[in-house]
């Protein structure tokens, strides 16, 4: 008997975040793994742009504006037939958020969804719940982004807890790493300073439930194991990258003294990281020892994966409706 893919749409998922504009272009049916067939980003770091009241300058406006355009650009040439729009914390936060929104929503002819901190910790979970399956017990997600951090925890597909908080990579190192930099004495303050960031996130976590596996998603998290991790082999599925907290902690203060320019020399380090991996690092450090989590297994899919398969879900079936 032939086994058949379920009709499938060439989906675009518009990703606009904090550090990156991302748009990634797949073959999603349904019921199946969504294929990746392109992606581009570009580079903008928002949190460089943010005035003191947390509104974001103009100049920065048309910087999003030009990343999006060489986004829909690709998008066009790969004839997609749905665009899924996304913003997360930069613009969710700002507080000229709304009048930015209403007009890249103009540019690209169709509405934005802001997620809240919630939302982008449910659907990345989803994301990572879906790759390691139900075997995987109890999980733990750890997502760090360009403005906001995300934990979510469950046994399902929906998380029993999402939350969100203001550390991520580029925030933490535009308030207070502005050089990229540190000697020790300023790496023990914003190690002291992320720790009370998220604390009200950790006073929400139930101290009675440990996950039975934890991971970590997105960038940030990739970059760090690229550097302090090691590559375990698995039977029967693909090669994994596991993260240690005291190979994390090795790293920190060794790229700290490095100047972001030579980070690059170095794995996993890439250009557009080069700034504000020190900050992810200690965010990594700071969260995984909060929660009690010696190790992490790095998840391929993140927000925009997540995004994908909550989309199938809703609107992906077949014509018979069930």
């Amino acid at each position: 008997m032939t086994t058949m893919r379920a009709r499938s749409t060439r989906l675009g998922v518009l990703d606009i975040g904090s550090n990156t504009i991302h748009m990634l272009i797949v073959d999603a049916a349904h019921g199946a793994p969504p294929v990746p067939e392109a992606s581009c980003k570009s580079t903008i770091r928002l949190m460089q742009y943010i005035k003191d009241d947390g509104s974001i300058r103009k100049s920065a406006v048309e910087i999003i504006i030009d990343a999006i355009d060489k986004a829909m650009e690709m998008a066009k040439e790969h004839e997609i037939t749905q665009l899924l729009p996304m913003a997360t914390s930069a613009i969710r936060e700002a507080p000229n958020g709304a009048k930015i929104l209403h007009r890249l929503e103009h540019h690209i002819g169709q509405p934005i969804t802001v997620l809240s901190g919630e939302d982008e910790a449910r659907l990345t979970f989803l994301a990572a719940r879906r790759w390691y399956g139900w075997d995987a017990g109890r999980l733990l997600m750890i997502d760090i982004g360009g403005g906001s951090l995300e934990v979510a925890m469950g046994r399902d597909e929906e998380p029993s807890l999402a939350l969100s908080v203001p550390a991520g990579a580029g925030r933490v190192t535009h308030e207070l790493l502005p050089d990229g930099m540190a000697d020790e004495k300023l790496l023990e303050d914003v190690h002291h300073e992320v720790k009370k960031i998220i604390e009200p996130m950790i006073e929400a976590f139930p101290t009675s439930k440990e996950p039975n596996h934890a991971v970590g998603t997105s960038k940030t998290m990739r970059s760090l194991a690229r550097l302090a991790g090691t590559v375990r082999k698995e039977g029967g599925r693909e090669n994994s990258m596991v993260m240690t907290r005291d190979e994390l902690e090795d790293w920190i203060p060794r790229l700290a003294a490095i100047s972001p320019d030579q980070r690059v020399a170095l794995p996993g380090i890439t250009k557009e990281r080069t700034f504000q991996i020190i900050g992810g690092g200690v965010v990594a450090d700071e969260i995984m020892k909060a929660l009690n989590v010696e190790e992490v297994e790095i998840c391929p899919w993140a927000l925009r994966e997540g995004a994908i398969l909550r989309w199938l879900d809703q609107f992906g079936r077949t014509t018979l409706g069930f």
